[in-house]
């Protein structure tokens, strides 16, 4: 596979640690709130890497934090805790925000078929790790404690920025906030490793720790989560552009810092979801989240089809015109797939090409746009029924449409009924290649009496058994 690894700038192969054996983390969410609709277009894509990964024949470990402390309204370690935040707005402590928001990313995961990782780990039960990889990047001399927090040393390595390619100069103190500078940074870049009581008085999840009670700042729990669960060394790690700095930055810098070896190989970062106005948040414009969209009528997997037509590195600009357009487009692809008519088994012969374009289309830096081309060459082109639908199967394992649900959930079709529909299907072809129209007419209204209707589309003809009122 050829993958664009944000550490090196460019697409190149990837090579997993150990053979066939690949370690996989990615960014969770902050459960302070319900995802919207941009912040899951990073997890459907992540979603398609792990799978496409399996579909080639790789074993992935996949792991995932959940931040359900820790992470500030301000990416520059000031602010509201955003857990804190959203206890306050639902009235709820913040355990109880913790659990429902939770429940509520899975369930939206659950319907864009987004499959849960193998680990996922809360932030809240690894505190005792968190304190662990403080304690010694204390002794290693990467850490100092000023103000009553502890605080990377960023001064101490040679190369910071070595994910995001800029200079100390270059970069602001906060990435989307604009907020004044904390006085007992050595450097601006550092970054909270522990708050103490000291800062937040109302916060109500607070550990004892050997600088006092507080709590973890939000770099570091994914830092200690993937060590915790993939050890020392990491094949690959995804998340969001926006994540590249500070967050990834940061992790790197204190993962390193920790175990004094490179970490992490290949980082894998999805581009923004963009409306007309800029990039998509939870602060600005209509709160876009899946069950929005399903009470305006779409389906889920709409929007995922939405996401898989452009490439993952690529800004996407969202609009319902467009959705509706991608609704229709998914329509027809569930119809082609349902009025497939297969007899006897699917051929290797037939099959093989197309799962080598396939392959070579989601292996080409994960470009799901060809691999969807692919998906639509095939169910147009000159091979048997059989194989069509074993291939759309087959890319369904990574592109994940539900294809052939419809299929599954209809009670089967005789097959001497759907052999005898074929056969006058194709009469009536080559009566209109004829000119008898009369015939062909006549077969249609043979079949119409039979409960069949057919449809003759750019790619032939397809038909379906009518449902009864």
């Amino acid at each position: 596979m050829q993958i664009y690894n944000t550490l090196t700038k460019k697409v190149e192969e990837f090579i997993p640690l150990h053979g066939k054996q690949v370690k996989m983390y990615t960014c969770g969410p902050t459960v302070y709130h319900f995802a919207h609709i941009g912040n899951l277009r990073s997890y459907i894509m992540e979603d398609v890497l792990e799978k496409y990964l399996n579909y080639a024949g790789y074993q992935v470990k996949r792991v995932m934090n959940i931040t359900d402390v820790g992470h500030l309204t301000s990416d520059a370690d000031t602010g509201e805790d955003k857990m804190l935040k959203g206890a306050k707005r639902e009235h709820k402590t913040v355990m109880e925000i913790a659990k429902m928001y939770t429940d509520a990313f899975f369930a939206d995961c659950d319907k864009l078929n987004i499959k849960k990782p193998d680990i996922v780990e809360p932030a809240t039960q690894c505190i005792e790790e968190f304190i662990h990889m403080i304690e010694v990047l204390l002794e290693k001399g990467y850490a100092y404690r000023a103000g009553e927090n502890i605080y990377f040393d960023t001064s101490k390595l040679d190369n910071y920025h070595v994910l995001t390619g800029h200079e100390e100069e270059e970069l602001r103190v906060g990435v989307r906030d604009d907020v004044e500078e904390d006085v007992n940074k050595r450097n601006k870049s550092d970054f909270v490793l522990w708050f103490t009581k000291s800062k937040f008085d109302q916060q109500e999840l607070k550990w004892e720790s050997p600088w006092g009670v507080g709590y973890p700042g939000w770099h570091i729990e994914c830092s200690s989560i993937a060590i915790k669960h993939l050890g020392e060394d990491l094949d690959i790690h995804c998340g969001g552009v926006d994540n590249i700095f500070p967050h990834h930055t940061n992790e790197i810098a204190q993962s390193e810092a920790f175990l004094g070896h490179h970490w992490c190989h290949y980082w894998f970062h999805v581009q923004h979801l963009n409306d007309k106005s800029g990039k998509m948040s939870k602060s600005k414009g209509e709160f876009l989240t899946v069950s929005l969209l399903e009470q305006k009528g779409y389906d889920p997997l709409v929007y995922r089809l939405f996401c898989l037509q452009s490439h993952y590195r690529k800004p996407l600009e969202f609009s319902y015109e467009v959705l509706d357009n991608v609704a229709s487009a998914y329509q027809r692809l569930l119809g082609r797939v349902k009025n497939l008519a297969p007899q006897g088994e699917p051929s290797a012969q037939e099959m093989e090409p197309f799962k080598q374009k396939f392959i070579d289309a989601l292996g080409s830096d994960l470009n799901t746009s060809s691999g969807l081309t692919v998906l639509y060459d095939m169910l147009k082109a000159e091979i048997s029924d059989a194989s069509k639908l074993a291939l759309a199967e087959d890319f369904d394992r990574v592109l994940s449409l539900d294809l052939t649900k419809q299929r599954r959930q209809e009670a089967p079709v005789d097959e001497a009924l759907v052999a005898w529909i074929t056969e006058r299907i194709e009469e009536r072809k080559q009566a209109k290649k004829a000119k008898d129209f009369a015939k062909a007419d006549a077969i249609r209204a043979e079949l119409l009496a039979r409960g069949v209707t057919i449809k003759d589309t750019r790619e032939g003809t397809v038909w379906e058994m009518a449902h009864e009122s």
